[in-house]
């Protein structure tokens, strides 16, 4: 498997190029080894993990595919391995490198063509959109704790306890029973907090009448899961209602947009033009929706702008929302999966309104 990933990523190579793979998740994806530090040399024929100490025994147990190289003068190394494969140009991610981390690669490699590649970026952020079988497993493995953590915590929200307290109940469950670590800070908001689209859980105590809106998720071996559900406590208006119901029901007309061959922006305005024709323009300020892996925010994005045409195997967020200031939001988010002639939704959570 991360044969093929470098394989498909060396087609972007011309005439003695190389890249070089720095960032953490870019390094994880294309030799399956997780870390915080080192840097993958891609040439034509051969690539190298130069790794530090602290990774190097696991690196040569684990990684295949690659040669496992003990990083101890990056620099002067990087040099004799370019040298003896005849590089003159080497390529560097530009969504990721700092503009100081580039200044020192150049500074040091001197004697190369130092490049930050538009080109390599895109074609890493293409390969990563597409995911694999074994990739959806991963997530579809991360929801169910999520959705499970969800069930769970239908039963501890009470009036009294405040949204913080909700969220460290919800991330010690879901660590508990199985997740590598929270796929992001989870957001618990409630009341007029619940107009945040990202707010962050405080000692406000939730209330009878308060929507509590959760978005939160699983990490199964580096892959992330992402949902929202927003729940009533005690009681709700018919305002609340009208709201959360525009708010499912526009999730449902997006839903059903997204198939292969249709362009990101189109489904988002499918929802978007459900929501404003309600008569609620201007409370959904943000994107539809955005892909999901190794990263909790992955391209291509379900937004305003981005033509992206879905493609099989890519996993995207549907999270319409409306949010009245000062005084209440609803966002109801799934995952799902682009199929051949669909979409699998990978959420299994009730979207009903419920009302505890």
């Amino acid at each position: 498997m991360f044969r093929k990933r470098i394989e498909n990523l060396r087609k972007i190579l011309k005439s003695k190029q190389a890249v070089l793979i720095t960032d953490d998740n870019n390094r994880f994806y294309f030799t399956g080894m997780r870390s915080s530090a080192g840097n993958l040399l891609i040439t034509s024929d051969e690539s190298y993990l130069l790794i530090d100490f602290r990774y190097f025994e696991k690196a040569k147990k684990t990684v295949t595919g690659t040669k496992a190289v003990l990083c101890e003068k990056l620099f002067e190394q990087l040099t004799e391995i370019l040298e003896s494969h005849g590089i003159e140009n080497l390529l560097l991610e530009s969504d990721t490198l700092t503009v100081s981390a580039f200044g020192v690669f150049k500074k040091n490699l001197d004697s190369f063509e130092v490049s930050a590649s538009r080109e390599l970026s895109d074609r890493i952020n293409f390969l990563r959109s597409i995911k694999s079988y074994q990739e959806i497993q991963y997530i579809k493995e991360a929801q169910k704790l999520t959705d499970s953590t969800f069930s769970y915590i239908l039963n501890r929200i009470k009036p009294g306890i405040s949204e913080k307290d909700v969220m460290l109940d919800m991330e010690f469950f879901i660590r508990k029973n199985g997740s590598e670590g929270v796929a992001f800070d989870f957001i618990v908001v409630s009341g007029k907090n619940s107009s945040l689209p990202h707010g962050v859980p405080g000692n406000k105590q939730i209330e009878d009448g308060d929507f509590v809106t959760m978005d939160f998720g699983a990490v199964v071996n580096g892959y992330r899961s992402d949902m929202t559900r927003t729940v009533a406590v005690g009681y709700v208006s018919e305002e609340q209602r009208r709201v959360y119901d525009t708010v499912l029901r526009a999730q449902l007309c997006a839903l059903d947009a997204i198939k292969p061959g249709v362009m990101c922006k189109d489904v988002d305005r499918a929802a978007r033009d459900f929501i404003y024709g309600a008569g609620y323009k201007g409370c959904f300020g943000h994107g539809l929706g955005h892909s999901v892996g190794l990263e909790i925010h992955e391209n291509p994005a379900c937004n305003t702008k981005d033509t992206t045409l879905l493609q099989t195997g890519m996993i995207m967020t549907v999270e319409p929302g409306i949010y009245i200031e000062n005084q209440f939001g609803v966002r109801i988010e799934d995952m799902v999966a682009v199929t051949d002639i669909s979409n699998e939704n990978l959420t299994n959570s009730p979207k009903e309104l419920i009302v505890i």
